[in-house]
């Protein structure tokens, strides 16, 4: 199954949840909600390259990923795409408050 109808969410809720690939291996953490000028919204995930070592911040769509239990499932966004990103340098975005509620879509296996 992918996307359920898209769910509110406290953005604090989001800090520090693994985001998972299909074969529950961590991709990387989130470690921030960042809104661009355009109103999109993007999950920081602070990726942990091969073999969970190294690892840099990339911009992940908030519509790339799901909320599956305790964490996050990149259902639109394939494991090397995170290695291909660019580097998130904190430009065109600013920190969306914790308390602040946003829409994430659910999932389950």
């Amino acid at each position: 199954m992918r996307h359920r109808f898209p769910q509110p969410v406290r953005v604090g809720d989001l800090i520090g949840l693994r985001v998972l690939d299909y074969n529950d291996v961590t991709i990387g953490i989130v470690g921030q909600v960042v809104r661009t000028p355009e109103a999109r919204i993007l999950l920081i995930v602070a990726h942990t390259g091969v073999l969970g070592l190294g690892g840099r911040l990339v911009a992940v769509p908030v519509e790339a990923v799901a909320i599956l239990g305790r964490q996050l499932a990149s259902l639109d966004m394939m494991p090397k795409e995170y290695a291909a990103a660019p580097t998130w340098t904190g430009a065109g975005g600013e920190v969306i408050a914790p308390d602040e509620k946003i829409l994430i879509g659910l999932t389950r296996r």
